[in-house]
């Protein structure tokens, strides 16, 4: 399910070579298809269309400009969590009836910022979220909508720290509090109360999880009276990384459509990763080849835990593989970054082909929470975006310099 391939032993983005764009622009860079995200959006839409979903793209896994402007143009909507993203999902155009924010954390001012938005609704995370709402909302003289997100208490089968649907977990509202948010409405007279929300985790590679999960919403719906116009039921469904597999659009609508189909709610979704994951790369080029005493390899690259944490945070696979595939004798490496840390690394044991210096290796399904979650560690600038359509290679952010490292700080002139 996506546009890297190989040809000749050379590896493609879509029709163009990855080398030739190594060769152009410095290394560590990321490297996203359009026609694959596009795809990907294009299969989830499908696959749903008889319930006429809207979908809203989760920001919080690729927040690049380029990339919501092109699904925004192609129908999405857009899932936020903070006042930066709304910024920017307002940046790209993206219609504000088209735009759900969900965060356990939603600020005052960035609160007002929505209402005076007009966004579709808050997807609202607790009792004091949502007095803050209804009091910022009545000095405003608006009503915005808001759905309540539920916790189902659903495990998930995915790491711990993306785990979002169970009761120790921080997100969302015991059906005992909904309930009485439901039977009280009146006390939050300053929001029209719309729709329910549940969002169980990311990288679920399972029907199963959501399925519980929304027949315990719809349970709960049923069983006291609730009617409303919405259910969301966020993202969260999970990609192929290596031996991991997942399941495609169509297996996961078909076991969620017989749920939803006919009760009087329109569905919304969120994926982020379904749709960007597997259509993006990181590339780096091979500092040096380390050869322990001992017959250890480590393949020193220049990109780290600061360009790519989901390996040293969830200890996340991603496959790892030469540009060009020119050598047949292979060896065990570890791929490790420059930073100091002994947890900076993008994989262990892995058995590739001879590496030599100055080549080139591609990150695998790096397009969601790759660059989201790069940072400046050990003060280094982080790499820039490139996006390959219709044959040809943009920039769709630059990479950063040092000067863009203290851009924003100040020396105090006692100091200097």
């Amino acid at each position: 399910m996506n546009d890297f391939t190989y040809k000749d032993n050379a590896l493609y983005c879509e029709n163009v070579p990855v080398k030739a764009i190594a060769d152009k622009f410095p290394t560590p860079f990321y490297l996203y298809s359009y026609a694959t995200f596009m795809d990907h959006f294009r299969k989830i839409k499908k696959a749903f269309e008889a319930v006429d979903p809207l979908i809203c793209f989760s920001m919080k896994s690729n927040s690049n400009l380029s990339i919501a402007r092109a699904l925004v143009r192609e129908g999405a909507g857009l899932d936020i969590v903070s006042g930066g993203e709304l910024f920017k999902a307002l940046k790209v155009g993206c219609p504000a009836d088209r735009i759900v924010y969900a965060s356990v954390g939603k600020t005052e001012a960035e609160i007002e910022s929505a209402i005076r938005s007009n966004i579709l609704f808050f997807n609202v995370e607790s009792v004091p979220e949502l007095i803050m709402i209804d009091t910022v909302s009545r000095r405003l003289k608006e009503k915005p909508r808001v759905a309540l997100r539920v916790n189902p208490d659903v495990s998930a089968d995915t790491h711990e720290y993306i785990t979002t649907g169970k009761k120790e977990n921080k997100f969302g509202i015991d059906f005992t509090t909904a309930e009485d948010i439901f039977d009280n409405e009146n006390k939050y007279s300053n929001v029209s109360l719309e729709g329910i929300h549940v969002h169980i985790g990311s990288q679920i590679t399972d029907t199963e999880p959501f399925v519980k999960a929304i027949s315990k919403v719809i349970e709960f719906l049923e069983k006291s009276a609730v009617s409303v116009k919405w259910l969301n039921i966020g993202g969260g469904f999970g990609i192929t990384y290596g031996q991991e597999k997942a399941k495609t659009a169509e297996e996961f609508a078909s076991r969620i459509i017989p749920l939803v189909k006919g009760k009087g709610f329109r569905l919304i979704l969120e994926p982020g990763r379904f749709i960007i994951g597997n259509a993006g790369i990181l590339v780096a080029k091979v500092l040096y080849i380390k050869t322990t005493s001992g017959g250890k390899r480590f393949a020193i690259v220049n990109a780290g835990m600061n360009d790519l944490i989901r390996p040293s945070l969830y200890d996340a696979y991603h496959e790892i593989t030469p540009v060009v595939k020119l050598r047949s004798e292979t060896h065990m490496y570890d791929i490790v970054g420059p930073i100091c840390e002994s947890g900076d690394f993008l994989g262990k044991n892995r058995e590739l082909p001879e590496l030599v210096e100055d080549e080139y290796l591609a990150v695998m399904s790096t397009g969601a929470y790759g660059f989201a979650m790069a940072s400046n560690y050990n003060s280094r600038p982080r790499p820039a975006e490139l996006l390959v359509k219709n044959g040809r290679v943009r920039v769709i952010r630059r990479a950063e310099t040092y000067k863009d490292l203290i851009s924003c700080e100040k020396m105090l002139k006692e100091l200097k």
